[in-house]
């Protein structure tokens, strides 16, 4: 089976409902587990994008936040939200269409905080040099709170 075309439907799909063209493809085993497609237009939700749905859903599935054994297939290269999404998820692979070079053709104008071609190198920065403020202020109830959680072994 094609799990990139797979993707590349789902995005048409949801294109022509209104959203985004991005769609991801999780699979295992040769078995497609879960689909994703960017709700972030329908719902309101940054946060709703294609890969990061596909994810939960995934997760849930295998009931384990680690998705070691998959494979993800998605229209477009992650976003540094999605990429981390993905680091933290552990698959396997991520394929995907289109580079984030070629993408950036296609949207308008800038984001309050960063554009489609700069995007990446935002995080790249220190954070006091990042277009979106940013500021530290450490506590030590805050240490201790990490310290606390290591003890407990929930990190």
């Amino acid at each position: 089976m094609d799990y990139l075309a797979e993707a590349i439907e789902l995005a048409v799909k949801n294109v022509k409902e209104g959203g985004r063209p991005f769609a991801s493809v999780i699979v295992r085993d040769g078995r497609i587990l879960a689909t994703g497609v960017n709700l972030s237009a329908q719902t309101n939700d940054p946060t709703a994008h294609a890969e990061i749905l596909a994810i939960r859903a995934a997760s849930q599935l295998l009931q384990s936040e680690s998705l070691r054994g998959c494979e993800i297939y998605t229209t477009c290269e992650p976003c540094p939200m999605c990429l981390g999404a993905l680091y933290w998820a552990e698959l396997d692979r991520v394929v995907f269409a289109v580079s984030r070079d070629v993408a950036s053709r296609f949207y308008p104008g800038e984001r309050r905080y960063h554009r489609a071609d700069d995007f990446y190198a935002q995080y790249a920065l220190p954070f006091g040099q990042r277009r979106l403020p940013m500021q530290l202020e450490q506590r030590e109830e805050g240490i201790q709170l990490f310290q606390f959680s290591a003890e407990k072994g929930t990190l």
